[in-house]
């Protein structure tokens, strides 16, 4: 008889090893739900934590200014006198007294044109001045004599006739002689060519020893041309809406109006030239629309040149309190210009406004805005519409003109 210890030991059912591995990894399962739960708990406060503030933008209040309403044109500038020096009598030109492009001054001698042929002349016509002198005299002592005698009945009136009319000649020989004289005398001074005013001197067109023409048509000799500097006008057109606001403004201010124009050549900053607005034409040109207009601009060190253009403005409006606002502060949406303001609880608030010109650097702002906004003049790009921003106050500064 076998002993039941020698008996092999039951092996263990399969649906009570199937139970126990269920059991097993549903414990498992809910360790992880638990431990997920755990961890999610946590960070959900630590991303609270982390989350960053709203950016930070720099503010201020638009500046109020009295600013005048300009108007801006391209101008050119000529000179206030120009000549073209030419020959009035023909010769060989001798002297040439200046240097191309120098400062000449009025009077200053610039050509000289052989003048012993208008020499002679003189010496000719003085000649026969002397030569009418002696006839007129002796005319007059023929007259004396037989005026005497035909009181006393022995020269007839015939003579007597004939005497006045030798003597009339005589006259008129004479005045002819001191015409010839006097035309002379004016070849001799037309020989010499002379600066009519101050200013600059082109380039000699003809060399010494050429021959030149004389005369006040267009065959004469050009021999240089002379342009002033010191005043000198400055030309710009204005259109027709232009003009009709310059216009309104003179009115309206009367004997008050300021007609200065300011001007900037094409490296200069601001407008640091001024000049007086002196002509404006009387009548639109058809074919452009446009005003013709010019002012007179002083030059004393002579740094402008005729045909120099600049950039010119011109008041159309009394002066007037307008706000002021950094130009890159101006955004654009399609057509419209806004500024971007913060309310207080710090939201980006956007304002379409009107827009002038500049004034000091600044845009002058006509309508939709409020003295008391508080406008982003830096930081544009951090500030969106609806959202929320940390202002930080800062200050607009006027640039000098």
């Amino acid at each position: 008889m076998n002993d039941a210890s020698d008996l092999p030991s039951p092996r263990p059912r399969p649906r009570r090893l199937r139970r126990r591995l269920a059991w097993t990894a549903g414990v498992l399962v809910l360790a992880a739900g638990a431990i997920a739960v755990w961890q999610h708990g946590d960070a959900a406060p630590a991303a609270a934590q982390s989350a960053p503030p709203p950016p930070s933008v720099t503010v201020s209040n638009p500046l109020e200014r009295e600013v005048s309403a300009w108007t801006r044109f391209t101008g050119q500038f000529s000179a206030v006198d120009e000549v073209d020096l030419r020959a009035q009598v023909s010769g060989y030109l001798s002297e040439i007294h200046f240097t191309d492009g120098q400062i000449v001054h009025k009077g200053d001698l610039l050509f000289v044109i052989d003048p012993r042929p208008f020499e002679i002349q003189l010496q000719e016509a003085t000649a026969q001045y002397q030569t009418a002198a002696a006839s007129l005299d002796l005319a007059q002592r023929q007259l004396q004599r037989t005026s005497e005698l035909q009181r006393s009945d022995f020269a007839s009136r015939d003579v007597l006739d004939q005497r006045v009319q030798a003597q009339k000649s005589a006259i008129a020989a004479m005045e002819q002689a001191k015409a010839a004289i006097r035309s002379a005398q004016l070849n001799i001074e037309f020989s010499r060519i002379t600066a009519p005013f101050t200013g600059r001197i082109g380039a000699h067109q003809v060399s010494i020893g050429s021959l030149v023409n004389g005369g006040t048509g267009a065959n004469s000799t050009l021999l240089a041309t002379v342009v002033s500097l010191d005043p000198i006008h400055v030309d710009f057109d204005m259109s027709e809406s232009d003009y009709l606001s310059w216009r309104r403004y003179q009115q309206e201010a009367g004997n008050d109006a300021d007609k200065t124009v300011e001007l900037a050549l094409t490296d200069e900053q601001g407008w640091p030239r001024r000049g007086v607005l002196d002509f404006v034409d009387n009548k639109l040109d058809r074919g452009s629309g446009t005003m013709h207009a010019r002012a007179t601009v002083p030059n004393p060190d002579l740094l402008v040149a005729p045909g120099q253009f600049a950039r010119v403005r011109l008041p159309t409006q009394a002066a007037r309190v307008a706000l002021l606002v950094p130009d890159a502060a101006v955004a654009t949406d399609q057509s419209n210009k806004l500024v971007m303001t913060v309310a207080e609880d710090g939201t980006v608030v956007p304002k379409r406004v009107q827009l002038g010109g500049l004034h000091g650097g600044l845009r002058v702002v006509t309508g939709g805005l409020e003295k008391t906004d508080r406008v982003v003049i830096n930081g544009l790009m951090r500030a969106r519409p609806g959202g929320k921003v940390t202002p930080q106050p800062g200050a607009i500064a006027v640039a000098v003109n």
